[in-house]
């Protein structure tokens, strides 16, 4: 699964990060732990802060600096409305694709298990 799942994880990740923000502001630590409990477990701190900066650029989150306990202040992102707009987006985008994806396994496994049934008729 691994190289197959980064390259797929590269698509979402944008979504998935936006769905997190969705729910609460959190600062970059807080959203690579959320993702590694939610079984994300390979994806790498770096990959989460570079994404944080394109969307942050891409002007769909708000940042906060809020002082921290331990060194400089922590960046506390926050959906914005323009980030709900792609994230509604990305879940549209999201079932069109797990439909039409589904809808292909149910008829190539459909179409391997006549394949099969077929051969065995002629054995």
């Amino acid at each position: 699964m691994g190289n197959q799942l980064t390259e797929m994880l590269k698509g979402t990740l944008e979504g998935i990060v936006l769905a997190i923000l969705s729910a609460r502001p959190a600062y970059g630590y807080e959203i690579t732990a959320r993702l590694r409990d939610e079984g994300f477990a390979e994806i790498a701190e770096g990959t989460v802060y570079a994404l944080l900066v394109r969307i942050e650029q891409r002007g769909f989150v708000d940042v906060e600096k809020v002082p921290s306990e331990k060194g400089p202040p922590r960046k506390v992102y926050s959906l914005n409305a323009q980030g709900r707009n792609q994230l509604t987006e990305f879940w549209g985008t999201w079932s069109f694709l797990t439909e039409r994806i589904e809808q292909l396994h149910h008829h190539i496994d459909s179409k391997n298990d006549d394949d099969q049934q077929d051969e065995g008729d002629r054995s």
